[in-house]
Formats: structure tokens, C-alpha cells, sequence
């Protein structure tokens, strides 16, 4: 796995790649970085040029200080000009969480640029605004997300030897999260400005349900109308995502064209942790193959 820097939208981006061949960018959520791709690194290097970034504000990539500086414009074109920086017109798009979300606005926006997206429990801007505004229980679920954006959040996240990050991830990975997955994300999270960083993502964005003061449940898009995607697209879902509800499937293809839904029953918000090789597999299989839409569920 080399790491490198790219120069690109006025950011210093820190990336890892491997291999040669068709590009296929993986992009990470909150709260993780490269790392969390480490399994398909291995794998879709065998074949591909698989690069993982760090996104901005996280880890080794630069940290604005401005808020605006983390909307998710900027984010979308960090990932065009990082793929122009490795010399590719066109690759394939893989989100997770956040990375997800970046990942269905740039489809949106500039889907001549996109060969396949690939989504892991990361929901579409339409969708999530529905589910926030109309379903009380993916409301409850999005509370966090107010917190996150409160002045307190790093305060609260960084207690402890981020105590309450580490249980995050422990809670639902068990044995998927080592010590020295444990040691490597420690010191990604320790990374000056590196918990602000990720945070100015809900802040910036707004994202999150009612508030008690009034205020409406918001996502991360606008007019539903501008929000169609015409690219290939796989979601994979596990099941058990205590943050992100499985209401965010339903009425999907109102907006994906050409949709395939994957559902992993035993798969928390962490899938690509807890059953890589299944992920792998579906990922490769949706990049070589051309499949018929359809909602599937994976064991």
C-alpha cells in the first residue's frame, strides 16, 4: 500500500493506493479514514487501482478552518480533482456512511464521470429527508447528530482516550476490532483538528431531525427533483445499523434508475468490517457484471 498527497481544490488530500488498472475510489464515513478500506485495498488492488483518501479533515488530509469549507460541494469536487490527479476521466465510486453521502451527491452531479457507484448504509439525500421528517423512529435513531453538531462534540468525543468512539465501533465489531485496529484509529482521531474535521460535516451540512426549539429535520440535498441518480448503482445495507434505519431503502428507485439493493441481515452500520469478503464479492461482482436491477438479500 503506497501513501501519497495530491494537491487538489485548494487541499492537501492524503491518499493510499494500490495496483494498476481501472480506478475505483473507496471513501470513507465518520468516524474513520483510509484504514476502514484496508480489506478492499487488498483485493480490488489485485486488478484495479484502488486508492482510499483520507477525506479532508480527517486524519493526514488538511483540515480547514473555515466551516463552509466542509459542505459538501467542496467534498464532491475533492474526489473529481483527486481522481484528474491520478490521470482518470471516468472510475468506479465506493461510499460508506458520509463517504456514501459524498459519494450519491457527486453520482448526482457528475454522473458522466462515473463507470458504478457502490453505497454501504449511507442514505440518499431524499430519502433521509423523508425519514427524518416522517418516521420518529429514524428520528430517535439521528439524535447523535445534534449532538455532533453542538460546541461540545469534541469535548464529549475526546474524553477518555475517546471512550465513546472506541465503544462505538467495539459494541458492534467485537472481534472485527483489534487492539491494533484499535491503536490505528486512536491515532488517526489524535491528529490535530482531526475531531473537529470530521464533525464540521453534520455542522456544515445542518443534517439532522427536529430539534426540541423548533427547528425542521434537514438533509444533506435539496429540491428532490435535482437529486436523480443515472449511474449503476449497488447498495449494500447491513441490516442491524442502529443510526441508519431501513426505511432509507424504501422508494429508492424513485431515484436510481438503475438500482440494485443488497441486504446483509446480519450486518450492522460496520458491514465492510464485519464481512469484507462478502462485500468484496458483491463489489466485484457488480463492477465485472451488468445485473438486472433487483433487491437482494445476502447470507
Amino acid at each position: 500500500m503506497d501513501h501519497a498527497y495530491a494537491d487538489v481544490n485548494g487541499i492537501r488530500l492524503h491518499y493510499v493506493t494500490v495496483g494498476r488498472g481501472p480506478l475505483v475510489v473507496f471513501v470513507h464515513g465518520f468516524p474513520e479514514f483510509w484504514y476502514a478500506w484496508r480489506n478492499q485495498l487488498r483485493e480490488f488492488g489485485r486488478d484495479h487501482q484502488a486508492v482510499a483518501p483520507d477525506m479532508r479533515g480527517y486524519n493526514l488530509s488538511s483540515k480547514p478552518a473555515d466551516l463552509a469549507q466542509y459542505r459538501v460541494a467542496h467534498l464532491v469536487e475533492d474526489l473529481r480533482a483527486l481522481a484528474a490527479h491520478l490521470g482518470h476521466e471516468r472510475f468506479a465510486l465506493v461510499g460508506h456512511d458520509w463517504g456514501g453521502v459524498v459519494a450519491w451527491a457527486f453520482a448526482i452531479a457528475h454522473p458522466e464521470r462515473l463507470e458504478k457507484l457502490v453505497i454501504v448504509n449511507a442514505p440518499h439525500p431524499a430519502i433521509f429527508e423523508r425519514e427524518l421528517r416522517e418516521n420518529p423512529a429514524q428520528q430517535s435513531a439521528s439524535r447523535y447528530m445534534l449532538t455532533f453538531r453542538s460546541p461540545e462534540a469534541e469535548a464529549i468525543l475526546a474524553a477518555n482516550n475517546c471512550a465513546r468512539l472506541v465503544e462505538s465501533l467495539s459494541r458492534d465489531l467485537g472481534e472485527h476490532f483489534t487492539a491494533a485496529d484499535r491503536a490505528m484509529y486512536l491515532e488517526a482521531w489524535s491528529q490535530p483538528g482531526a475531531l473537529t474535521g470530521g464533525l464540521n460535516y453534520y455542522r456544515a451540512a445542518g443534517v439532522g431531525p427536529p430539534t426540541a426549539d423548533g427547528a425542521p429535520a434537514r438533509s444533506f440535498g435539496g429540491d428532490p427533483s435535482r437529486l436523480t441518480v443515472r449511474v449503476p448503482t449497488l447498495v449494500i445495507w447491513g441490516e442491524q445499523d442502529r443510526a441508519l434505519l431501513t426505511g432509507n431503502l424504501d422508494g429508492l428507485e424513485r431515484f436510481v434508475s438503475d438500482l440494485t439493493i443488497t441486504r446483509v441481515p446480519d450486518g450492522s452500520h460496520w458491514v465492510i468490517h464485519q464481512h469484507p469478503e462478502l462485500v468484496n464479492r458483491l463489489i466485484r461482482d457488480f463492477l465485472t457484471v451488468r445485473d438486472v436491477p433487483v433487491t437482494k438479500e445476502a447470507r
